[in-house]
């Protein structure tokens, strides 16, 4: 197939880029798409990093079912081979959760799984992950990148033929106990809920869930899981859903058919990795689909008044979200006496949050995690957003409100009754291209030089600019709030509580806003919205 002018130029204006995220693009050939020399000089500058830093290094590998996948993980054992440094692979497609779980049940120096998340088909990625099992911080990013930049990609690469680094040891694949630990350990996270009458659809859209969202299901006794068949097939070309994003109501649109037949009480509908998931629930004659935002509210109120029922110690319970996640969160935390911390964007920051309460010994005073874009975690085997314990507890969550004869649409609506009600908005402007940086840098710049007054005919009561750095919100502090690192982002917050955040994507050539509106009712919440939502599209573009 033969590229336009403007394609050619994309993919050899520039290199990827590697950030916290590891490496995300299209596939292809040119230093600006994932292809095995990109791949390969990647894997050499993590070698080279790894080398310097560990004695006797050793890498977690695992893939997704995107296409190149199983060609790349193999490429990026064998570099490693090449530079001496041991992998453990896993033999099979599984969840990015299983991999951070494998990272420390195995002792590994680092992780790296191929996969692009929820993006479409064209497009695959290298997500690394440091010995904590959380995704790299911005100073490893940093290093990593510095020890790639030099590589060169044809004759900087040392590698070993695959098959030899496996007789040699270099290559060794994960033991299946390891799968079975991380499964046991998820299932020790389940609150107990009686869910044998719990009817569910569950799609993996195409993707790696299948396998452990299956058995946890079964775990915790639900009986009643009707597959979508046809999105259970491992596929990269995502067929039935073009963008396998379970944010999106046209990814699960096979998923809702199965459920006008089958009628279940919940539609589980899990990104191609495993690490998100999204949910549909019958109200009123119909599926209605419910935020990230409004599952990650009513599972820290559900595991909030579980361990407040079981007699924990509130003001020790501790819970994650991120700045760009629901603001009803605070309240929540006021209200049942809970401490909860706001890190930067990117799960990697909830995850660290975990390995600081385990350094001072209180690992067991974590509750729970969220972030806005359908990201969940409970407990503290893993240190990533993790769709399996994710799955088991919004069946649980659902069994739970059944019981009370409320659906989750209806529970949700409590909560919006008890602390007030919220709109929010999710808006993108793309930068693509040789000038999409540096117009997306003059766009955060020029709101910074000329912030705004008032945003939606609201005043700006408050402007926090991350990039100088910033102490991290906390509601209920049982401690000094700690520094967050500086980031390139703006938030506002109005006069009338609404807030407007804007920032740089990490993982796209694209800017973002994050919209939250606030009101006495469902009415004048979403007015608000309209209004906001509308003149932040106006910054995002650079025309107010």
């Amino acid at each position: 197939m033969m590229l336009e002018e403007d394609q050619v130029k994309d993919a050899f204006f520039r290199e990827l880029s590697f950030g916290t995220g590891g490496l995300r693009g299209k596939l292809g050939l040119g230093p600006n798409r994932l292809n095995v020399y990109t791949v390969g000089k990647a894997t050499q500058g993590l070698a080279d990093y790894l080398n310097g830093t560990f004695e006797n290094p050793t890498v977690a590998l695992c893939r997704d079912t995107r296409h190149g996948s199983e060609e790349f993980v193999r490429r990026v054992a064998e570099v490693l081979a090449g530079n001496n440094i041991k992998s453990y692979l896993f033999e099979r497609v599984e969840p990015t959760p299983a991999l951070s779980f494998a990272v420390r049940e195995l002792c590994c120096s680092a992780g790296v799984n191929i996969t692009a998340s929820h993006n479409p088909a064209a497009y695959n990625g290298y997500k690394v992950y440091g010995s904590d099992g959380c995704q790299i911080t911005v100073e490893t990013a940093e290093a990593i990148q510095a020890a790639i930049d030099p590589v060169d990609c044809f004759d900087g690469v040392k590698a070993m033929p695959f098959e030899n680094a496996l007789d040699k040891g270099l290559v060794e694949w994960v033991p299946e106990r390891v799968l079975d630990r991380y499964l046991d350990e998820t299932l020790k996270v389940s609150t107990g809920e009686d869910c044998s009458g719990l009817r569910i659809v569950y799609t993996p859209l195409h993707g790696v869930g299948l396998e452990c969202v299956s058995r946890v299901l079964e775990g915790i006794g639900v009986a009643g899981v009707a597959t979508v068949e046809e999105q259970c097939v491992h596929d990269g070309d995502f067929p039935t859903c073009p963008y396998p994003n379970p944010e999106v109501r046209e990814a699960l649109k096979l998923g809702l058919e199965y459920c006008d037949r089958v009628k279940p009480d919940l539609l589980l509908a899990t990104d191609p990795d495993t690490d998100r998931v999204g949910i549909a629930v019958p109200h009123a004659g119909e599926y209605k689909l419910l935020t990230g935002n409004e599952v990650g509210l009513l599972l820290l109120d559900f595991l909030a008044n579980k361990a407040a029922e079981g007699g924990r110690e509130m003001s020790r319970e501790v819970a994650c979200t991120t700045i760009v996640s629901a603001p009803m969160a605070d309240d929540i935390a006021s209200a049942l006496g809970f401490e909860l911390r706001r890190t930067l964007t990117g799960f990697k920051f909830i995850g660290e949050q975990v390995g600081v309460l385990e350094s001072e010994g209180r690992e067991g005073d974590f509750l729970m995690g969220f972030e806005e874009s359908y990201g969940y975690l409970a407990g503290t085997s893993v240190r990533d957003k993790d769709a399996v314990v994710a799955s088991m507890l919004i069946c649980e969550l659902a069994a739970h409100w059944k019981t009370k004869g409320l659906d989750l649409y209806e529970a949700m609506e409590r909560l919006y009754e008890t602390y007030g009600f919220w709109s929010s908005a999710l808006l993108g402007q793309a930068y693509e291209g040789p000038k999409g940086s540096s117009d997306m840098s003059a766009m955060m710049s020029g709101l910074r030089d000329h912030a705004p007054a008032q945003i939606g005919g609201t005043a700006v009561a408050e402007r926090i600019d991350y990039a100088k750095g910033a102490p991290m919100p906390v509601v209920n502090p049982t401690d000094e709030p700690q520094r967050l690192p500086e980031a390139d982002v703006l938030e506002f917050r109005l006069m009338d509580g609404s807030r407007v955040l804007f920032r740089p994507s990490g993982t796209e050539p694209k800017a973002k806003a994050y919209v939250f509106a606030k009101g006495s009712d469902r009415a004048e919440s979403e007015s608000k919205l309209a209004a906001l939502a509308a003149d932040a599209k106006s910054i995002l573009g650079g025309t107010r």
